[in-house]
């Protein structure tokens, strides 16, 4: 066993996929597969059973997992004590639509390992990230979007109907909406799609704030649209059978600035997805916690 396999193996459990994983670790897929069944030999066991959704752990795989974060953590802290300390200020933007557990994890994460870097960080609508990159005013930036092309991948994250656990609208009743009020790709997604399928809405709740938003769903007060990874318990997912129309997956990436300092904009994307890979983490152990 060496650190290379164990490193591969806590991608895949955290990113749930293959492809994720290779892409996190800048490896191909090919590779990394390699790595996972030496480390499986190597082990006597099996670490995840596959299907057609994804790479679950198994038994021997939810045992494994916190030792091997536990050994490259501490290979981590043995590198860091011959490593020249970064310095210097790095601006950085997220999508407003990180929840709490990513944006702490991924400040205190990048704040607690580079103490002698000023960060300087904004969240907000991605819509005008692209544009600040190209103008020199942020270092790197969490971009998002459905036709997005732009970056080095994060990940890809459906969007969704979500009502509060419920609620109800009549099939010929108009959907009362809460909507985005800013200049965002998020904006008309859920009127474009409803008068798509010929659905009549009506606007229930407007604010520029994602917060706001989604805590007028969660209030029973409207229908929305949210990220998958800021759905809640308390809210329940609006499909087909409920009468509303597929909405389209997100592409999240990373944009850094041309000429911005290597070292540092490396150190926050590794925070990034860090924080990102372990989110997923814990949604997949909370859904393998809920019953059948």
């Amino acid at each position: 066993m060496n650190s290379e396999l164990l490193r591969s193996f806590v991608s895949i459990a955290e990113n749930g996929n293959l492809t994720l994983a290779a892409g996190r670790l800048n490896r191909t897929q090919s590779a990394i597969s390699v790595q996972l069944r030496k480390l499986e030999a190597d082990l006597g066991v099996s670490l995840f059973d596959r299907s057609v959704r994804g790479m679950k752990l198994t038994d021997a795989g939810e045992r494994l997992l916190p030792r091997a974060r536990s050994i490259l953590a501490e290979l981590r802290d043995a590198s860091a004590l011959f490593a020249t300390p970064l310095s210097g200020v790095i601006r950085v933007a997220v999508p407003d639509d990180f929840d709490d557990f990513i944006l702490g994890r991924m400040l205190a994460r990048f704040s607690k390992a580079h103490p002698g870097v000023d960060v300087i960080a904004r969240s907000d609508c991605t819509a005008g990230f692209l544009s600040a990159i190209q103008r020199g005013e942020l270092d790197i930036a969490v971009y998002s979007g459905a036709k997005n092309r732009e970056g080095e991948t994060l990940g890809t994250e459906r969007t969704i109907w979500a009502a509060r656990q419920g609620f109800e609208v009549a099939p010929d009743a108009p959907v009362p909406l809460a909507l985005l009020d800013r200049s965002c790709w998020w904006r008309d997604l859920p009127t474009n799609a409803l008068s798509s399928i010929g659905r009549d809405y009506t606007i229930a709740f407007r604010s520029h704030s994602y917060a706001s938003i989604r805590a007028a769903i969660k209030a029973g007060f409207a229908i929305g649209v949210l990220s998958e990874p800021s759905f809640e318990p308390e809210l329940t997912e609006l499909t087909a059978r409920d009468g509303f129309p597929e909405l389209p997956v997100s592409r999240r990436s990373i944009l850094r600035r041309e000429g911005a300092p290597e070292a540092l904009t490396a150190a926050m994307a590794d925070a990034i997805h860090a924080a990102t890979a372990e989110q997923r983490a814990e949604q997949n152990r909370r859904a393998n916690a809920q019953p059948r």
